[in-house]
């Protein structure tokens, strides 16, 4: 029997159900009584914490993104402190940016593989509010690092820059998706510990080689920004 202290409360028994629940279902074949059904509590218990099924669902995001942009906002703010009289090299840059969602991906404590299924969910249902709440958390941490790789890449125009930041973005979900990783991991025997080094520094030059690449002149051309897809 679990003692009571160690129990979860019941806030937290509602965003682990909710987060399962929307990860293996969406959102809008989730009902609140599934959720409260998983999470062995009543539905007035929801209504007290969160108010309505779009606040849960903007609070199970919350949980796992704010962590990640925080880190994410302190790396940065520790290279630009270092670096106040220099140019940041490119590669910490990068590495500041994807290295908290991809330690949040594999860490099974804060339930990275279940977040990264939710996102997946966020990406294939058209959920108006569910990508609305989900660019809102991203646009502090997206501003600030875009100025960041400008001062770092100057020659970049400011489209070319948008660009290469979202392939970056749509390269990082492919990543924390894990699928075809797992398989290499398997075939090499290689440990958890070691696909995210194996992982990490390769990212990091891959990046890197995209962000340097010549820019193409006829491209400078259109100021079409690309969709705007998952944030991570």
């Amino acid at each position: 029997m679990v003692r009571p202290a160690m129990k979860r409360s019941t806030k937290q028994a509602i965003l682990d159900a909710a987060e399962e629940l929307f990860a293996d279902y969406g959102f809008a074949a989730t009902s609140l009584r599934a959720i409260t059904a998983a999470a062995q509590v009543n539905l007035a218990a929801v209504n007290y914490h969160f108010g309505s099924k779009e606040a849960l669902i903007d609070a199970v995001f919350a949980r796992r993104v704010e962590p990640m942009n925080r880190a994410r906002l302190e790396a940065l703010h520790e290279l630009q402190t270092a670096f106040v009289d220099a140019i940041v090299p490119l590669d910490r840059l990068i590495a500041a940016f994807v290295e908290p969602a991809l330690a949040l991906s594999h860490d099974r404590t804060l339930g990275g593989q279940r977040f990264v299924r939710l996102l997946g969910r966020s990406l294939t249902e058209p959920a108006g509010a569910v990508h609305d709440s989900l660019r809102g958390r991203y646009v502090e941490v997206s501003e600030q690092f875009k100025s960041a790789f400008a001062r770092t890449l100057p020659e970049l125009p400011a489209v070319e820059l948008y660009w290469r930041m979202h392939f970056m973005v749509g390269l990082l979900a492919y990543l924390m998706a894990g699928v075809d990783i797992m398989r290499l991991i398997a075939s090499s025997r290689m440990s958890a510990h070691s696909e995210y080094d194996a992982v990490l520094p390769r990212l990091v030059s891959f990046i890197e080689a995209g962000m340097r690449a010549p820019v193409n002149a006829d491209d400078t051309v259109s100021d079409l920004h690309p969709v705007s897809g998952a944030q991570l």
